[in-house]
């Protein structure tokens, strides 16, 4: 069960966010992309504490993939230095672990990757 991931990153708008989300979805680097916002954000940039709304995004995928969905999320991203964190999916409910596998696995029947794609 370790393979599997949520991945999560924010962008400035929701506009990005969606972009970001279908790139990664008709990549098939990730079964599912949840967006959700806005959210306040409070972070240290450049010296000073900065609060911005952004849009969140949550992308269910395979650990292995994760090189490929960096890739495509810095082609999309505005940001210099994008959040993107992955955690491991500890349980899940096996009905919803099988659609992610076939959604993911049929990036490797349907020839869907890009030239910078890692895997």
């Amino acid at each position: 069960m370790s393979d599997y991931i949520q991945i999560v990153t924010a962008t400035p708008d929701k506009e990005t966010a969606q972009r970001i989300a279908r790139v990664l979805v008709e990549r098939r680097l990730a079964a599912c992309v949840q967006v959700s916002g806005p959210i306040e954000s409070t972070y240290w940039w450049q010296g000073k504490v900065e609060a911005a709304a952004e849009w969140r995004l949550v992308a269910k995928s395979r650990l292995d993939l994760f090189p490929a969905v960096e890739a495509a999320v810095r082609e999309v991203h505005p940001y210099t230095v994008p959040e993107l964190l992955a955690t491991r999916v500890e349980a899940g409910a096996h009905g919803y672990l099988d659609w992610m596998e076939a959604e993911l696995a049929a990036r490797r029947t349907t020839g869907r990757k890009s030239a910078d794609d890692t895997d």
